[in-house]
């Protein structure tokens, strides 16, 4: 099977509902910067949906904002290959929350997207 690098939309978690439930039932953890929320069960349409959020508190400007989510997206997408739900038969869905209030570079997010990636298809 080829790996594919995509990230498209219907690989983003959209629902409220949704995000609701992951923030309610959902597992936590922490890899430094980020916090992130899991939530997996059993499904016969697996599938992996992400949010990705960089709260307005720690990051004022925008364009700030806006470089952090680019670069969660970016390591995101080259490491999602890590998951591979498709193979287990279940629904991920997963928060990536940067809570640093340091402007870190692009190598430093995709190690710690990498190291949760990793941890959550551990625990599947």
């Amino acid at each position: 099977m080829e790996k594919t690098y995509a990230l498209p939309k219907a690989e983003r978690l959209r629902s409220l509902g949704a995000v609701r439930r992951l923030f309610d039932e959902g597992t936590a953890g922490f890899v430094y910067p980020f916090r992130y929320m899991v939530i997996t069960e059993q499904s016969t349409q697996p599938s992996v949906e992400v949010l990705f959020s960089v709260p307005k508190r720690n990051h004022k400007r925008a364009n700030k904002r806006n470089l952090l989510r680019r670069r969660m997206k970016e390591a995101y997408r080259l490491n999602k290959s890590l998951l591979a739900a498709e193979d287990r038969g279940v629904v991920i869905d997963l928060a990536l929350i940067y809570s640093s209030k340091e402007l870190l570079p692009y190598k430093s997010i995709n190690n710690a997207i990498s190291r949760i990636l990793r941890e959550v298809a551990a625990h599947n």
